[in-house]
């Protein structure tokens, strides 16, 4: 690059992290401020990555610590709620051949993982810091953090989540919508001969599945329609998602065992996102979901964020000029591959929600999951 290039990355999740990683390696200034003073280091159970997202983090370095926290594996079962297995399907490898198609693992071990490849690369980081944009213009971008300090930078990448403050101060109005769905998530120790995820369909949850993080952790979870959250106090977590995975078989006992303090389960809705139009106003940019979300039926949330990260760090680095073209390649190449991604995942929902009994939910996820392994 013919100048000296520095970038504010807004949010140190996957994409804030994995942006951050990749622009320091191409020798950019990078600065990444993160609201929550422990780095979200604790937050979540688990997380299942497919192939395209452990492309991503093969890219990023850190495929072998990835390999050796999670679980790899490479089917699905179909169970009917006692347990019976239907069918065991085998999952694409949506990351390529010399990739597993699936690891399951703890959620913050992903995190921290990240954390230290952030750290390593040399970028500045700053937590429990949020940043204000006071103005921009066509060569930077003006900003005030917390702390009071104001700052010029050549690029504002928000990836400040799905209730992006960043978004909504450069005028991009979209707001995340419920889609009637919402989650019960815990980490448990693995019974002997969970080595994949099964997914029950029916029962008095619309899917209870399960899937291994690690050779001792799985992490579980049922999806019911959402509920009022203020008639849910979370002392009683434990009992509200006990009282759900009683009535599965499989692995299910054993795990309904371990469902005891309700501060180790996790209750979530369900939202959809997909920013039109663009992803950038000027020298701000959004990157994953910040600009998009979907629940979680097809396991690709964290994936495409990832993704997003990865493009943007390409063309950035790629580019001698960052203007205007160059956000609005980034968004026309990325919104062709999220759309559809949005869009299945959000109907193998409505069809839970509905009650659709002859929908093509193995014709959806196949066409879905061969587009994923082009690359991006």
């Amino acid at each position: 690059m013919s100048t000296p290039r520095t970038v504010l990355v807004v949010g140190g999740g996957a994409a804030g992290n994995a942006v951050t990683i990749l622009l320091r390696r191409a020798g950019l200034t990078v600065d990444l401020v993160e609201a929550k003073d422990d780095w979200n280091a604790t937050a979540g159970s688990g997380i299942t990555l497919q192939g395209n997202a452990l492309r991503v983090l093969r890219e990023l370095g850190v495929w072998e610590q990835v390999e050796a926290s999670g679980f790899g594996f490479g089917s699905v079962g179909i169970t009917t709620p006692d347990g019976t297995v239907l069918h065991v399907q085998d999952d694409l490898r949506t990351g390529g051949d010399d990739l597993p198609a699936t690891v399951g693992m703890q959620r913050p071990r992903l995190q921290q993982i990240l954390i230290e490849a952030v750290r390593a690369s040399g970028a500045s980081v700053r937590l429990g810091t949020t940043a204000e944009i006071l103005d921009q213009d066509a060569d930077g971008v003006h900003v005030r953090l917390s702390d009071g300090s104001e700052h010029r930078y050549d690029l504002v990448v928000a990836a400040d989540g799905l209730g992006s403050a960043t978004r909504a101060a450069i005028g991009i109005t979209d707001k995340p919508e419920p889609t009637g769905m919402a989650i019960w998530r815990i980490a448990a120790p693995r019974p002997a001969g969970l080595t994949r995820t099964d997914l029950a369909y029916g029962g008095p949850a619309h899917i209870a599945g399960y899937c291994p993080t690690g050779e001792t952790t799985p992490y579980a979870y049922v999806v019911e329609a959402n509920r009022d959250r203020a008639g849910i106090p979370p002392a009683s977590y434990a009992d509200e998602m006990r009282g759900l995975t009683r009535h599965y078989g499989g692995h299910w006992p054993d795990i309904t065992e371990h469902i005891t303090d309700p501060a180790k389960v996790n209750y979530t809705w369900f939202d959809r996102l997909l920013v039109e139009g663009s992803w950038h106003r000027g020298r701000v940019v959004l990157v994953g979901d910040a600009a998009h979300c979907c629940p979680p039926t097809l396991a690709q949330g964290a994936a495409l964020s990832l993704e997003d990260a990865w493009v943007l760090a390409q063309m950035l680095t790629g580019s001698d000029v960052w203007d205007d073209a160059l956000f609005q390649a980034y968004y026309e190449r990325r919104i062709a591959r999220v759309r559809p991604v949005v869009a299945a995942s959000v109907q193998i929902g409505q069809w839970q929600l509905d009650g659709v009994r002859d929908a093509d939910l193995p014709g959806l996820m196949g066409r879905t999951m061969t587009m994923l392994r082009e690359l991006p």
